[in-house]
C-alpha cells in the first residue's frame, strides 16, 4: 500500500465518521465507530469498515441504514475534500471487539474452571469490566498489587531509565547541546 494510499484511507475515516457524528440524523443509526477505511489501489472502491455497540438485530439495521446513507456522505466528501476521485464506499461490519469479548470471555470461563464446550456465545460487543487481579511485580499502590516491590535491588524512587531528552536539557540533539553557532544571515 503506497503513503497516498494510506493517506486517502485515513482522512476518508475521519471526514466519514465526523460527517456521521454531525450531519447524519438517521435513528436507526446507533452506536457507529468508523474503524477504519481500505480504498483500492485506482481509488475507486473504498470499503468503510463499522463498529456498532448493540444486540446483532441492531447492528444489522445499523448497516442498512449506513448503506442507505453512504450516497450522501460521498457527495459531502466531493465538497468537503479536495481529492480528483471520491471512491465508491462499501460498509462492512468490523466485528473485532466481538471476537476480542468472545476471548475474554474464553479465558474467563477457564481461570474459573469451567470447561470451553459448556460456554455459550456472547451476544454482547464489549467486555463487561472485572475487577483486576493481583500479580506478581504489582507497584504497592497500583490497584490489586500484592504489596511486593518490583525489585528489591533498584534504588528507592527509581522505576526505570530516565525519561529525559537525549542532547542535554533543550532535547535538540548532541549538536545544540555545546556552544551556540552563530547564523550566517547579516544582521539587520
Amino acid at each position: 500500500m503506497s503513503q497516498r494510499t494510506e493517506r486517502v484511507d485515513e482522512l476518508l475515516r475521519q471526514e466519514i465518521g465526523a460527517l456521521l457524528a454531525k450531519e447524519v440524523a438517521d435513528p436507526r443509526i446507533g452506536f457507529a465507530t468508523i474503524t477504519d477505511v481500505e480504498t483500492s489501489p485506482d481509488l475507486r472502491h473504498a470499503k468503510v469498515w463499522v463498529s456498532v455497540i448493540g444486540q446483532k438485530g441492531d447492528r444489522t439495521e445499523t448497516l442498512r441504514a449506513l448503506d442507505s446513507a453512504m450516497p450522501f456522505i460521498r457527495h459531502e466528501l466531493g465538497r468537503r475534500l479536495r481529492i480528483r476521485r471520491i471512491p465508491e464506499l462499501h460498509v462492512r461490519l468490523d466485528d473485532s471487539a466481538e471476537r476480542g469479548t468472545r476471548v475474554l470471555h474464553l479465558l474467563s470461563e477457564l481461570e474459573a474452571g469451567v470447561e470451553p464446550d459448556a460456554i455459550a456465545p456472547v451476544n454482547e460487543s464489549l467486555p463487561t469490566p472485572v475487577p483486576r487481579l493481583p500479580h506478581e511485580g504489582d507497584a504497592a499502590g497500583e490497584p490489586g498489587a500484592t504489596g511486593d516491590a518490583a525489585d528489591p535491588a533498584a534504588p528507592a524512587g527509581r522505576r526505570g531509565p530516565s525519561r529525559r531528552p537525549r542532547g542535554g536539557a533543550t532535547g535538540r540533539g548532541p549538536k545544540a547541546a555545546g556552544p551556540h553557532r552563530k547564523s550566517t544571515r547579516p544582521r539587520r
